[in-house]
């Protein structure tokens, strides 16, 4: 089944092809603060559709599991609710800092993949992601900065699913502290690192540098 499935996976056509045109500079920053969010292979870094090849029916089921979002209202809701407070709320009161990069890069990430479902239009997900530029320009300096608070924000939630299934008895597998949970911190301290290499010639972040968005749009 394992086999059948990837099988079918490389089958799809590439997002490339049906949506050809290369993202401006801007988009491509837009597009970028979600990079830390998207590790797996088959993610695309570098489209406004989140993945390399055409699964909208994934992008679907992404956002019913792990959102809890099925209709375009539940999905304006929870963006505008990331918007505002998201998780950096509580890690203000739990740390002082509020780390707005964990929120930004999951709103781009929920942003897209409310486009490659349907329950944004192109044009509407662009306009999503516009919003909350402001923001996000105007705290960081740098893509550093913002791998900095991701990692803050993400260390805030994980504490929060692990006191979560302490309560639920749930010991994880084989007592690993990184058992039960979406990704190990490990990698995602990995792949931050892979973004930040300036010799990675594919990571988005030296494709759009952060000053990028301080200057007029440009074709790539």
């Amino acid at each position: 089944m394992g086999l059948w499935s990837s099988a079918g996976r490389w089958r799809r056509p590439r997002a490339a092809r049906r949506y050809p045109v290369p993202l401006t500079a801007h988009q491509l920053w837009m597009v970028s603060l979600s990079a830390p969010v998207s590790r797996d292979r088959s993610a695309s870094r570098t489209t406004l559709y989140p993945f390399t090849r055409i699964d909208d029916e994934a992008a679907r089921r992404w956002l019913a599991d792990q959102w809890d979002i099925a209709s375009r209202d539940a999905l304006v809701g929870r963006l505008d609710e990331l918007s505002r407070s998201g998780y950096r709320a509580r890690a203000y009161r739990l740390t002082g800092v509020s780390p707005l990069a964990w929120d930004a890069a999951l709103y781009v990430d929920i942003s897209r993949r409310g486009f490659a479902c349907g329950l944004l239009s192109e044009a509407e997900a662009w306009t999503a992601l516009k919003n909350i530029v402001p923001a996000v320009a105007g705290t960081y300096g740098s893509w550093r900065e913002y791998a900095d608070h991701y990692l803050l924000g993400r260390k805030v939630w994980r504490g929060d699913l692990r006191a979560t299934q302490a309560t639920q008895g749930s010991q994880g597998s084989q007592g690993s502290p990184d058992g039960g949970f979406p990704a190990p911190q490990a990698l995602a301290d990995a792949h931050l690192r892979s973004l930040l290499d300036p010799a990675n010639r594919s990571s988005p972040w030296n494709l759009a540098p952060w000053d990028a968005i301080r200057v007029p749009d440009r074709a790539r």
